[in-house]
């Protein structure tokens, strides 16, 4: 093993001894390099008068640059986009997510988190959990329902093992807390690890858990932890923020779940594709929250190396242009009102959508997933295949939705204009009638 790898290794059983057990394997071989890039990066501090150690081309005093690129970016100067950034992300973008996580989720104050490192968005965040944290065979507790790319990302590629709670109970009046735990409390019993992804606003049926459930599902993963399981717990927090209940929790589960025990490890996975509408942007972050007696801070800086080295092993870095925008709206003075204006129009569209379903007319057809936040909404349907359904709409009504198995429907209301959802749910009623003759 890399000797680096060996020193960050001994500083994280230094500090938890847990946390270096629940790493992967290739977690533990993980480094940052003392090659070029550092090399580099002492050149730049000190070589003032000739530097030749960065692979990029520069004339005078800027990098070189094409006009057919640079005349579309206006106000940024190319050296602030066209150069690499760093593969922890840039620092000042670093600081300020940091700094909106604490003002995000207000149980945060006090407590020590680590810097969050840059990704490229949050799926790419979700792969780097996946090599760090998660070995073949390791037991990953998800959802029935559930984000594809999950089987991708953790069976395919890592060869994990996906055990299912049911996110609904039978009536779809609540989320399942009992399934969640006696899943979770089982796995806990026949594994020294376990993983679990908490998705929230979920995808894909549009539900965050309310006040008095997110305290269920913190104290059950605190005491799993405290009972002898190493915990992994990953809060997938893609949606964060877009919240249209007021009895539903507003703050991520990461906050409260955090320095509770050196067993249980917290993963916060956000960004700025679907806070701040910039899902081309591909900016995401991996920030860590854990329990040590001693040596918080190197732990967190150990674990941001990791990090770093999985994404110097991977795709060097984050696109920098996405990073230096990403920082400059943050940084702009009408930045939250602005995300609020967003915000209340996808409340809008959320609460129409609601409003439409009480009709009891539909009530024949499908049942309704709860939902109260995010993009999205699901319907459970009565008779009809999910499938044969989709493709009739699309063929016959011009109307498109996702199917997700053989009985639900997924439609996102975060791209579905108000005057439109009645119609929406009409069509569903007529597609359905159409196939019941058939």
């Amino acid at each position: 093993m890399n000797a680096i790898a060996q020193e960050l290794n001994t500083i994280i059983k230094g500090s938890n001894p847990h946390i270096f057990e629940m790493m992967s394997d290739m977690g533990k071989a993980l480094f940052f390099p003392k090659g070029i890039l550092s090399q580099s990066a002492e050149a730049k501090a000190k070589a003032n008068k000739i530097n030749a150690t960065i692979g990029i081309a520069r004339q005078g005093d800027s990098v070189v640059s094409l006009s057919s690129i640079t005349q579309y970016i206006q106000g940024i100067e190319p050296d602030h986009y066209l150069t690499y950034a760093p593969s922890f992300g840039i620092p000042a973008l670093r600081e300020q997510w940091k700094k909106g996580l604490y003002k995000k989720n207000p149980s945060l104050e006090n407590q020590a988190i680590s810097l969050p490192v840059v990704t490229s968005g949050i799926t790419h965040g979700v792969s780097i959990v996946s090599d760090m944290w998660i070995d073949k065979g390791d037991v990953i507790v998800l959802p029935d329902m559930m984000w594809g790319n999950y089987n991708m990302t953790f069976c395919v590629r890592n060869s994990a093992k996906i055990v299912h709670f049911k996110t609904y109970d039978e009536n779809l009046t609540k989320f399942n807390l009992d399934s969640f735990e006696t899943v979770m409390r089982q796995q806990a019993s026949e594994n020294d690890k376990i993983i679990t992804i908490l998705n929230f606003p979920h995808n894909p049926s549009g539900y965050t858990l309310n006040k008095s459930e997110a305290e269920r599902v913190s104290a059950i993963l605190i005491d799993i932890a405290q009972k002898g399981t190493n915990v992994v717990a990953v809060c997938d927090d893609a949606y964060f923020g877009l919240f249209y209940e007021e009895e539903t929790s507003k703050e991520s589960l990461f906050a409260k779940i955090i320095n509770k025990d050196k067993r249980l490890l917290a993963v916060k996975l956000d960004g700025a594709t679907k806070e701040d509408y910039a899902w081309g942007f591909r900016t995401g972050f991996v920030t860590y929250g854990i329990a040590a007696d001693t040596g918080l801070e190197s732990i967190y800086d150990a674990l941001e190396k990791k990090t770093a080295g999985c994404i110097r092993g991977n795709i060097s870095n984050a696109s920098h242009l996405s990073q230096t925008i990403l920082l400059k709206s943050m940084s702009d003075e009408n930045y939250d009102a602005l995300k609020q204006e967003k915000f209340t129009l996808l409340k809008q569209r959320a609460l129409k959508m609601k409003l439409v379903l009480k009709d009891p007319k539909y009530a024949d057809y499908f049942d309704v997933y709860p939902f109260n936040s995010g993009y999205f909404m699901c319907i459970r349907l009565k008779d009809i295949n999910a499938e044969q359904l989709r493709l009739h709409l699309l063929e016959n009504y011009g109307t498109g939705l996702i199917a997700i198995g053989d009985k639900n429907i997924r439609a996102a209301f975060s791209c579905l204009e108000e005057k439109d959802v009645k119609t929406l749910f009409d069509i569903i009623v007529s597609g359905i009638n159409d196939l019941r003759k058939d």
